[in-house]
């Protein structure tokens, strides 16, 4: 079986953006250190869980890690 590739870069939640919409998720942007100048900012849905599968949103200035892996 071969490996799943991946590349993990450390990022910090530069701000949580709300939606002027309560149908709407809160986004969480996210500066991703050591990216491309084009890329170095991706926006996510600020709704996770955690371990205990409870869930969990994102603060601003919160360190994160950002993994892209292949299917």
């Amino acid at each position: 079986m071969s490996k799943k590739a991946s590349a993990t870069l450390p990022g910090t939640v530069k701000s949580i953006i709300k939606s002027p919409s309560s149908k709407k998720q809160e986004k969480a942007l996210i500066a991703v250190e050591g990216a491309d100048q084009l890329f170095r900012e991706i926006h996510i849905a600020n709704t996770l869980t955690n371990d205990n599968d409870d869930d969990v949103s994102l603060k601003a200035g919160a360190q994160v890690l950002v993994t892209v892996a292949t299917k």
